[in-house]
Parts: C-alpha cells; sequence; structure tokens
C-alpha cells in the first residue's frame, strides 16, 4: 500500500527528530572522548610530576642516609659486622625499590580511578554542554517546521479556490469578485507572518534607542491606534495608572501594548471590559492588561509565550485566528526594552500579561 501524502509531514518531522538525536548523541560521546582525554592528559602530567619530586626526595633521603652509613662504619661498626657499608646499602637498595614499586602501583591505581571517575564526569559535561544547544537546534527546527506549515495554509488555500473557480466554465463578476476578496484576505495574512517573523529577527538582533517616557503618553497613543478595533468589538477599557515615567523605546512599546490589547479583544468576553492597570513596584514600574475571558489552560502558560504556539482552542472565539506570533514578538519587545513580560490567570477570571519596565533614575 502507498503512502498517503497526508502521512508525509509527520514522517518527515519524526526521521528529521531521529537524524538530531543520533546527532548530537554522537556529538555528546565525541565531546565525552575530548574531556576525557584533556582530564587524561592532566592526569599523566601531574602524577609524572609527582613521580619525578618523589624519586628526587628519595635519592636526596638514599645520599644522606648513605653518608651516616660511612659516619657509622668509620667509627667502630665494622668490629661488629665484616662489612657494615655494604649490608646497609642491600638494605636500602631493597627498600627504595620496593618504594618504587608500591609508588608506580598506586600512581597507576590513581590514574585509572580517575579515568574511571572523570569518564563519568566527562559524559556528563558533554551533556550540560550541549543541552542548550540541543534545545536552540529543536526550537529553530521546531519553529522552522511550523513556519513553513503555516506559510502553507494559506497559499494551499489560494491554489484550491482558484482551481475551483478555474473548473467553472461561467461564472459572474460577483463571484468574481468574491474570490479576488478571498485571495486578497489570504495574501493578508501572509504579509502580516511575514511581517511578524522579520520584527521578531529584529527585535532579536537591533538594540532599541531607549529614553526616557511618560506612561501615559505610551498608553495614551496606544489606545488612539485601537480605537477602531475596540469599538468594534465593543470593547470598554478601564484604566488605573500611577503616573511615572520610565526608561524604553516609545514606538516599540506602543506596539507590544497594541498586542496585548488585540489579545485581550480576541480572547476576552464579547463587549465586555480590558482592564489597564499600572504602578510603581521596588524600582519598576508593572503595567498589566487583564480580559474578561476564560483564561489561560494550565499547560499552556509555559508556552504562552513560545514562537507559533497556539493554545487550547477553548480560549478561541469563534472567527478568531492567528499564527502564534504576536505573544512571541510582546517578549521580545519587552527584553528588548530592558523589561520582562509574564502571564497568568486572575482568580475573578480572565487572563493577566504583566510587564514590567525599568523607571527612570528619577522616579
Amino acid at each position: 500500500m502507498g503512502i498517503k501524502w497526508r502521512e508525509m509531514p509527520h514522517m518527515t518531522s519524526g526521521l528529521a527528530r531521529s537524524l538530531r538525536l543520533n546527532m548530537f548523541r554522537s556529538a555528546r560521546w565525541k565531546l565525552t572522548g575530548f574531556y576525557l582525554a584533556i582530564l587524561l592528559a592532566f592526569s599523566i602530567t601531574l602524577t609524572t610530576g609527582i613521580r619525578v619530586f618523589a624519586e628526587r626526595e628519595l635519592r636526596a633521603s638514599n645520599d644522606a642516609q648513605r653518608t651516616e652509613i660511612r659516619g657509622f662504619a668509620e667509627s667502630g661498626l665494622s668490629l661488629l659486622l665484616p662489612n657494615p657499608e655494604r649490608d646497609f646499602m642491600d638494605v636500602q637498595r631493597n627498600q627504595t625499590d620496593l618504594a618504587r614499586q608500591h609508588l608506580n602501583r598506586d600512581l597507576v591505581l590513581l590514574n585509572l580511578g580517575a579515568m574511571v571517575v572523570g569518564g563519568f564526569l566527562s559524559y556528563w559535561f558533554a551533556g550540560r554542554t550541549l543541552r542548550p544547544i540541543r534545545e536552540a537546534h529543536e526550537t529553530q527546527a521546531r519553529f522552522t517546521a511550523d513556519a513553513s506549515h503555516e506559510l502553507r495554509t494559506p497559499l494551499a488555500n489560494i491554489r484550491v479556490e482558484n482551481e475551483v473557480f478555474l473548473r467553472q466554465k461561467k461564472f459572474t463578476d460577483d463571484e468574481a469578485r468574491e474570490l479576488i476578496e478571498s485571495n486578497l484576505e489570504e495574501v493578508q495574512r501572509l504579509e502580516q507572518l511575514s511581517s511578524n517573523l522579520l520584527a521578531l529577527t529584529q527585535y532579536g538582533q537591533t538594540e532599541l534607542a531607549l529614553s526616557d517616557v511618560a506612561i501615559r503618553e505610551i498608553i495614551d497613543e496606544t489606545l488612539a491606534q485601537a480605537a477602531k478595533t475596540l469599538q468594534t468589538r465593543h470593547i470598554q477599557v478601564a484604566q488605573k495608572l500611577q503616573a511615572a515615567k520610565i526608561r524604553g523605546n516609545a514606538e516599540s512599546l506602543v506596539q507590544l501594548l497594541i498586542i496585548l490589547l488585540d489579545n485581550a479583544v480576541k480572547y476576552g468576553r464579547e463587549k465586555g471590559t480590558v482592564y489597564i492597570a499600572g504602578a510603581r513596584h521596588s524600582g519598576t514600574y508593572v503595567l498589566t492588561v487583564r480580559d474578561e475571558g476564560p483564561g489561560i489552560a494550565d499547560k499552556d502558560l509555559p508556552y504562552i509565550f513560545d514562537r507559533l504556539y497556539r493554545g487550547d482552542s477553548a480560549r478561541t472565539r469563534t472567527g478568531t485566528s492567528g499564527y502564534g506570533l504576536g505573544l512571541a514578538l510582546a517578549r521580545e519587545i519587552a527584553r528588548a526594552n530592558g523589561g520582562e513580560i509574564t502571564a497568568y490567570n486572575h482568580a475573578k477570571g480572565g487572563a493577566v500579561f504583566s510587564l514590567e519596565l525599568p523607571l527612570t533614575s528619577g522616579n
């Protein structure tokens, strides 16, 4: 039986995952061998140095003993022993050879122990060294696969709609207009996706020009730009802001807050209220945006800021669409402004996004 084309992405993904696993397993063993070689070289150098110093001290001790033995022999000890110097020399030589054997045996055992313990430690350190690289590689691979899938979906829709339309022998002007409008919607979605992908890359690589900005100015500009969307969805905005100046880039922060407002409108209660609050806290300014929706599932909270991650469909109302890039972009903007963004569920219901930004030195 042939393989269905729908099964191919899963098979390709599984094969790619297996190849990545084998690649990192091989890299870990190679890195383990490299660490072990360094440890072995260090251990051999150390034990060789110990042996050289031990031999030097042993020779110095033997020379001192021989001097004393000669003194004893000259002082009349020869009356008791026929050849006392030679007898003492033989005993000393035997003891020296025995000491060398013990020293060599102990040094070999020490190196073997270092090899065994070092092998385990090298393997563990290799895993720790490769872990962030592996996670970054897997994240990049997953992101590439997800982005490819998101790009393929609107392109497939455009192709299918046009193929079906072209099979018709006759069509009206209204049908042609409807097809063009549908195609333009898909093109707009592709433009939005590509713009967000580009913005993610730019915020991750570009250093923003920061200045002292009044929080009220940022909120007012955000609400002005989002006024049409809020009015269309019949969403009210309740504000409770403590006046302050923050250190940041005004344009990017407005973009961040628009993302949070758009998220609150999409997933909040229809004809409900979005709550914006802000206050100083421990040298920072904490700004929160809360909706009245069902909140975020506990299993989704750790991943809500991951690129192209979209959570439980129960949180999404009918007609709500997105690519899962908005919150990822919001996090990149927050970090580019020296801040951080987190998400949690409010005790009274709804999701809360908390943005923490640095205050200016004068606050």
